[in-house]
């Protein structure tokens, strides 16, 4: 096991993890490679992700206009903006190959808004890149555990 590779990639996604819940959009989107991909499906088994319904299938662009959309004010489901806490846990990296790294871990996301509690929980595959002495994500695959029973109107990143 290579400690260093694992401490920096975990250091990684949890900084991403508090990006999202304190609403530092525009720091999230610096972290991607621009032909990155923010992929949550519907179907946590599919692996066709172009081919079958998702909650997110996102490019660059896409990514960029989901920010506006959660920061615009003028979406239904963003108002008022739910407050979210993540737990990052469980990381492993399942690939190293020179610079890039597929790290494999556990998602707990609670959510409060409205008065309501709801918890979401997943298994995310990320794929990095080094990018200096840090990392860029080329791709991020959310599986929700139980995605068709609990998503509907979402108003953030998971």
């Amino acid at each position: 096991m290579n400690l260093p590779l694992l401490n920096s990639v975990t250091a990684f996604v949890w900084a991403e993890a508090d990006m999202l819940d304190h609403g530092e959009f525009a720091a999230w989107l610096d972290l991607w490679v621009p032909a990155g991909q923010y992929i949550v499906p519907i179907d946590p088994d599919t692996t066709d992700f172009d081919n079958t319904l998702n909650y997110a299938n996102d490019n660059a662009t896409m990514r960029r206009l989901r920010v506006e959309r959660l920061t615009s004010g003028e979406s239904v489901s963003t108002q008022p903006p739910a407050r979210t806490v993540r737990s990052v846990s469980r990381l492993r990296v399942i690939a190293h190959d020179g610079d890039t790294v597929t790290l494999r871990g556990a998602q707990d996301l609670r959510d409060f808004r409205k008065d309501k509690f709801h918890q979401h929980t997943a298994d995310v595959t990320w794929t990095l890149v080094a990018h200096g002495d840090s990392w860029r994500i080329q791709r991020k695959v959310v599986r929700m555990i139980n995605s068709v029973d609990t998503l509907s109107a979402v108003g953030y990143i998971f």
